[in-house]
């Protein structure tokens, strides 16, 4: 999720290879993508989802041909593609949404919504059942809704391409990691801004570990798209733009919080393109972006936007959870005491086993005080430290300072789940 900080400042072997065992990609699949355009209807107490459309995008499959099944144990929702006829699974995809956060707001409690969302899977060869799961009261997926798919009977509809730039190229996107950088308040007269803000934008996104040491790893791309005008759509302001994807700040209520709604507009621009990942780069010096897990991540292009976007990089592809504290959010409940959140990187230590308790030192005591002797831009220890996912009691993040609390490097407990999903992607 996630709204951004306001104030200033291994391997995956373990899983995937085991889990994906006896899934042969060209029994299954061919190199294409399936774009499955639907929405989510309802508010916290109910939710609906309603297939769209099915569109065959241009071009291959971006992902991984080994790596076929989640080994994250992470997200609301997940994705499932079982084969038709023996049930198997032949892929999955853990993930979040932006309708999750509007349920964790106070207007989410019981007034309906629909919300355009959208999954890419592999081009299914054969008939299958596409199962969209949620997690139910015990935190275990449920299937929610069913699509059929017939690759000889179900129709697929197509959309126009759009140009792009080749910002870096490292190799075959079946084994790099494909990120596409769609930009955001740029009317046609800012080609040459745009070109130069691309770069701005490569570099921060290879800018901090464990990106930088993984850099060989990405192939990144740069949308060439355009609005009606220039800049962004700010309410507060009294500012409304026609933009490429409708961005807007002041979601949910929050000044800071910069995100579009319209997922369709979006995955249209992005046909044609390898893609595995989306940044948003938003034509604006005001501070702002958010992110949410599998789904895209969005920054302006405010001074500090070196840090917030790997911030929101940390949440839109580690699915990692913010660390600070902000007893005012809308959502602040998100997170209760009597549960072990399903992030990575904090704790409520009803299961600390299942996190990083095996990354402490010995002898360290859980929870870990404060150290302020820790420098600002020092990670600290690895213990167990209370203040996190926006509560001061009762949640326990890694280290005193991290990319994730107040933008310090990404500590080791989140380098090492942000390694896990490259390797995902890589290997």
């Amino acid at each position: 999720m996630k709204r951004i900080l306001l104030f200033f400042l291994v391997a995956l072997s373990f899983g995937t290879t085991c889990q994906s065992k006896g899934i042969r990609f060209a029994d299954f699949f061919r190199d294409s993508t399936l774009r499955i355009n639907y929405y989510r209807e309802g508010c916290k107490m109910h939710d609906t989802v309603l297939l769209a459309q099915y569109i065959l995008k241009h071009g291959g499959w971006a992902g991984s041909t080994t790596q076929l099944l989640d080994p994250f144990d992470n997200g609301a929702y997940r994705i499932v593609v079982k084969e038709l006829q023996h049930g198997k699974e032949i892929y999955s995809r853990t993930y979040n949404t932006i309708f999750k956060e509007y349920c964790d707001t106070p207007e989410g409690k019981d007034q309906v919504v629909r919300y355009e969302e959208v999954m890419n899977i592999p081009f299914p060869k054969v008939a299958v059942e596409i199962q969209m799961q949620r997690r139910d009261s015990n935190e275990q997926f449920a299937t929610q809704a069913v699509f059929s798919f017939d690759p000889a009977n179900t129709a697929t509809t197509v959309v126009a391409s759009n140009p792009y730039y080749t910002l870096q190229q490292k190799g075959n996107p079946h084994s790099k990691m494909d990120v596409v950088i769609v930009p955001e308040g740029y009317g046609a007269a800012n080609a040459e801004k745009m070109r130069n803000d691309f770069e701005k934008f490569k570099k921060y996104l290879l800018g901090q570990e464990p990106f930088n040491g993984r850099r060989s790893d990405f192939n990144v791309y740069g949308v060439i798209a355009y609005g009606e005008e220039s800049g962004i759509t700010d309410p507060n302001k009294n500012i409304f733009v026609k933009s490429a994807v409708g961005s807007s700040y002041n979601t949910f209520g929050s000044d800071r919080y910069l995100m579009t709604f319209q997922l369709f507009k979006l995955h249209d621009l992005l046909d044609g393109i390898p893609c595995d990942h989306i940044i948003i780069m938003a034509n604006s010096d005001t501070y702002g972006g958010g992110a949410i897990y599998n789904f895209y991540a969005m920054s302006s292009l405010n001074k500090m936007a070196n840090m917030i976007l790997p911030h929101e990089l940390g949440h839109s592809i580690g699915g990692l959870a913010d660390e600070y504290v902000d007893e005012d959010l809308s959502y602040g409940d998100i997170h209760t005491a009597n549960t072990e959140p399903i992030e990575p990187n904090i704790t409520t230590l009803v299961d600390f086993k299942s996190k990083w308790a095996d990354m402490v030192p010995r002898k360290t005591p859980i929870p870990t005080p404060d150290n302020n002797e820790v420098g600002r831009f020092e990670n600290g220890p690895i213990g167990a430290y209370e203040g996190a996912g926006y509560h001061s009691k009762g949640i326990y993040r890694p280290v005193m300072h991290c990319m994730m609390r107040d933008y310090a490097p990404f500590c080791p407990v989140c380098s090492k789940r942000l390694n896990e999903v490259f390797d995902l992607y890589t290997r």
